[in-house]
């Protein structure tokens, strides 16, 4: 039986991997801040077939980040996955307005889960096993103006996950990169949906398989390989007067 950490659980992408382990008859570990959000969800999984475990957690309170993992480690023993897939879209015009706005983006983009996953990966190392799978975005590709706020916390994240994966490789610890494009979820209900949007589902499935064929890194859906290799390398003479 598998043994699966997922923060951010209730994140209707991490819903669908959690999905695809209910149905190995995994024992998932889940952990998120909306308790009622949580039991549905717990029991859904339930029903598919998963062993469940759930805890309320605020991962902004990162004083109590090295209790919650000691709690997790000695309820699930050897952590196989770890999926962490929480995050915010904030407002790029009033994180520019506000300081204090961007800078709550900032960490609870990046510097919330650089504290979980700097612990987590203590245990995973120890273990001598396991695989952390972090939902990132392609916005930390590349900064644009529309998005520079959260792509700027996602790129940090991004390079954070390249160090660990290089860390970690030789003491057999998978690390995967997960780079959504477009998402049609709770998070994006305001953006106007255009071709460019994939279900949760879709992108949920692609996660799954990147876990197990243990990618390094995953742009969902694969068209956003093409498009952020184009992105990225626009001169920067020429990429600063686009309107991005």
């Amino acid at each position: 039986m598998k043994n699966v950490l997922i923060l951010g659980a209730t994140s209707a992408i991490a819903h669908e991997v959690a999905k695809l382990y209910a149905d190995e008859q995994a024992h998932l570990f889940l952990v998120a801040r909306n308790e009622f959000k949580l039991e549905t969800i717990a029991k859904d999984l339930i029903v598919r077939g998963a062993k469940v475990t759930s805890g309320v957690a605020n991962f902004h309170d990162f004083s109590s980040h090295p209790r919650l993992l000691e709690q997790i480690k000695e309820k699930l023993g050897n952590i196989d996955v770890v999926l962490l897939a929480y995050g915010s879209l904030g407002n790029q015009a009033e994180s520019e307005k506000n300081i204090s706005v961007a800078l709550q983006e900032i960490e609870t983009n990046f510097l919330t889960a650089f504290s979980l996953l700097s612990l987590l990966a203590h245990i995973l190392e120890a273990q001598g096993s396991g695989t952390l799978a972090v939902i990132s975005s392609v916005a930390g590709d590349r900064g644009r103006q529309s998005n520079y706020i959260y792509g700027t916390a996602k790129g940090a994240l991004n390079i954070f996950l390249q160090g660990l994966r290089n860390r970690l490789y030789k003491k057999g610890v998978h690390v995967l990169t997960i780079k959504p494009g477009f998402v049609d979820t709770p998070m994006t209900t305001h953006l106007k949906k255009g071709f460019l949007f994939s279900s949760s589902q879709k992108v949920g499935n692609d996660i799954y398989k990147a876990i197990e064929e243990k990618e390094d890194v995953l742009y969902t859906p694969q068209f956003w390989r093409a498009i952020m290799f184009v992105i990225r390398n626009i001169p920067e003479a020429l990429f600063k007067r686009l309107n991005l």
